[in-house]
C-alpha cells in the first residue's frame, strides 16, 4: 500500500532536483539524467538512434519528392512520432542524437566558412550586419519580457533569428540547458522559426522587386534577414544571380558569427549564475564548449588552406544530415501535451525579432 506513495514522493524529489540523480543542466546544457536513463553502453544507444535515423530518412525522401524544407520535415515527422518518448529503451539513443550529433554537425558547418568572407562583405556592410543582429537580440528579449516570457527564451528566439535558424537554436539551447528552457518551448521556437523563414522566402524577394532594389541591396536584405541558410541563399538567387552571391556571403558571415555569439552567451550565463543564488566559487568555471572550439578550428583551417570543393561539399552534406537527425530526435523527445498548452504569446518574440531583422536589414540595404 505504501509503494505508490513512496514512488510518487520519489518522483516529486526528482522533479525538484533532489535525490541522487537530479534532472538538471549545467552552464553548457549538459543534461544530467537519472541513473536509470544514463546510457550504459553502445547497445543502449542503438534503438533510439536507429529510430531517429529512419525517421530522418523518411523526412529526406519527402523533402526530395515534394519540396518542403528538409529540417522542417524532420521536425514534423519527429513530432508525429512523439509517442515513442514514453519508451525508456529509446531515451539514450534519442539523447545521443539530439546532443552529441548536434554538436558534431555544428563543427562541420565551419568547413563552409572562411575569414575571407568578412573581407568580401566590406567593412560598412559588416558593421551594419553586426548592428542588425544586435537589434534582433534586443527586440526578442524585450518582446519576451513584454509577453511574460523569461530572458532565456528571448535569447534563444533572438539567436535563432539573428544567426542561422535551427542550427543556432540548437547550439544556444545546448548552452542554455533544458532546465531553463524545456523541450516543449524549444520545439515551439523551431516551429516559429520555420514558419517565419518560409514567410520571408515567399515575400522578401517580391518586396525587393517592388522597391526596385539593386542586386547588391536585394542580396544584402535577403541574406541579412532570412533565418534558414538554404532559404536565404535560395531567396537571393530567385532575385538574380548577383543578388544570390551577395546573399550567400552575407548569410555565411552570419553563420561564422555563431561561435563568437555562443561565447558571449556563455559569458553572460556565467555572470548571471555568479550574480544570482550561485556563488562565484561554487558556480561552474567559464570555458567554451568543445563544439565551439571545434567550429573555430575548422574555420581557421579552411581559411588557411582552403578546403577542396569535395571536402566542403562532404562536410555540408554531413552537417545537414547530423542536424536533421538532431532535430528529429529533439522533436521525438518533446512533451507534446506541454507544447499544445503554449499560447500565442510564445510566438511573439520570434515574430518581433523577424520584423526587426527585416526593417533594420532594409534600412541598411538602402544605404549601401
Amino acid at each position: 500500500m505504501l509503494a505508490p506513495f513512496r514512488q510518487s514522493r520519489y518522483r516529486g524529489r526528482m522533479a525538484q532536483g533532489e535525490g541522487k540523480a537530479p534532472i538538471a543542466a549545467d552552464l553548457y546544457g549538459e543534461i544530467l539524467l537519472a541513473e536509470e536513463e544514463r546510457p550504459s553502453g553502445v547497445r543502449s544507444v542503438i534503438p533510439g538512434l536507429a529510430l531517429a535515423i529512419l525517421a530522418s530518412l523518411a523526412a529526406a525522401w519527402l523533402s526530395d519528392q515534394y519540396g518542403p524544407p528538409l529540417i522542417l520535415m524532420g521536425l514534423l515527422i519527429g513530432l508525429g512520432f512523439n509517442f515513442v518518448s514514453s519508451d525508456r529503451r529509446l531515451g539514450a539513443g534519442l539523447g545521443f542524437a539530439s546532443q552529441t550529433l548536434l554538436r558534431i554537425g555544428i563543427v562541420l558547418i565551419g568547413a563552409q566558412v572562411t575569414i575571407a568572407q568578412f573581407g568580401a562583405l566590406g567593412l560598412p556592410a559588416f558593421l551594419s550586419l553586426i548592428g542588425i543582429m544586435a537589434a534582433v537580440f534586443v527586440a526578442a528579449i524585450l518582446a519576451a519580457r513584454l509577453f511574460r516570457q523569461d530572458d532565456y527564451f528571448g535569447l534563444l528566439c533572438g539567436g535563432a533569428t539573428a544567426i542561422c535558424g535551427a542550427s543556432a537554436a540548437l547550439a544556444l539551447w545546448s548552452l542554455i540547458g533544458q532546465r531553463r528552457i524545456d523541450q516543449a518551448r524549444f520545439t515551439l521556437v523551431l516551429v516559429g522559426i520555420f514558419a517565419m523563414s518560409a514567410f520571408a522566402l515567399t515575400f522578401y524577394p517580391a518586396i525587393a522587386r517592388i522597391l526596385e532594389l539593386s542586386d547588391r541591396q536585394a542580396g544584402f536584405l535577403i541574406g541579412a534577414s532570412i533565418h534558414d541558410v538554404a532559404q536565404a541563399i535560395g531567396g537571393g538567387f530567385s532575385y538574380s544571380d548577383a543578388a544570390g552571391e551577395i546573399a550567400t556571403i552575407v548569410k555565411l558571415t552570419r553563420v561564422a558569427l555563431l561561435a563568437p555569439i555562443v561565447a558571449l552567451v556563455a559569458i553572460w550565463l556565467r555572470a548571471r549564475e555568479a550574480g544570482g543564488e550561485t556563488s562565484v566559487t561554487s558556480g561552474p568555471r567559464f570555458g567554451l564548449p568543445w563544439f565551439v572550439w571545434g567550429f573555430l578550428i575548422v574555420v581557421a583551417a579552411n581559411s588557411a588552406f582552403v578546403f577542396p570543393e569535395s571536402v566542403t561539399q562532404t562536410s555540408r552534406t554531413g552537417a545537414t544530415a547530423l542536424l536533421l537527425v538532431a532535430v528529429t530526435a529533439t522533436a521525438m523527445k518533446s512533451n507534446m501535451s506541454a507544447l499544445l498548452t503554449q499560447g500565442w504569446r510564445s510566438f511573439a518574440p520570434i515574430v518581433a525579432a523577424t520584423g526587426v531583422a527585416f526593417l533594420t536589414a532594409l534600412g541598411a540595404a538602402m544605404l549601401l
